[in-house]
């Protein structure tokens, strides 16, 4: 991947309804509280197509507000063929979403697709769904998104302010 600055990202997830609006939402809000001045286009989707048009999960919406992040209002969708040349970076919550992606994906954009957790802490874990479980798995899940936008927010910032002679950063 190019060292240019990032100006879009889109997060996914297997039904857009737990992880990945809740990237969306984490994210937007750690961006605008490090008052960086490089604005980024933020959006959501999902592997699937069963839950098109559904709100967040509530455990999501839940969990997200209790740390001021209002999630609410995003819907589902499925992700489309122009989102491949839409966005500068595809964030997939687990392996199993990258490799979807990367199936769906035109070979001009496979570069453009990682895992979350690897590209944001250089960590190669998954983010796991926790659809399935209690509300005590969205607070786990809300954590280590909120870590890994925190830690993804440091490093695009560092891209904006690289220099622009040429040289590529070794840390990006």
């Amino acid at each position: 991947m190019s060292a240019k600055p990032i100006k879009s990202i889109l997060f996914v997830c297997l039904g857009n309804i737990c992880r990945s609006p809740l990237a969306e939402g984490v994210f937007r809000i750690v961006w605008a509280e490090r008052g960086t001045r490089h604005d980024i286009v933020l959006d959501s989707a999902a592997t699937s197509g069963w839950e098109v048009g559904s709100a967040p999960d509530p455990r999501s919406i839940a969990v997200a507000a209790r740390h001021g992040v209002d999630i609410s209002g995003q819907r589902a969708r499925r992700i489309a063929p122009e989102d491949f040349s839409r966005f500068d970076l595809i964030l997939g919550m687990d392996r199993s979403n990258v490799g979807d992606l990367k199936a769906l994906a035109p070979p001009s954009a496979r570069d453009r697709i990682h895992l979350y957790l690897e590209f944001a802490t250089g960590t190669g874990g998954d983010v796991p769904d926790p659809y399935y479980d209690g509300p005590e798995e969205f607070v786990s899940v809300y954590r280590m998104i909120r870590e890994a936008s925190e830690a993804l927010a440091k490093r695009l910032e560092a891209r904006v302010s690289a220099p622009t002679s040429g040289q590529a950063s070794s840390t990006i």
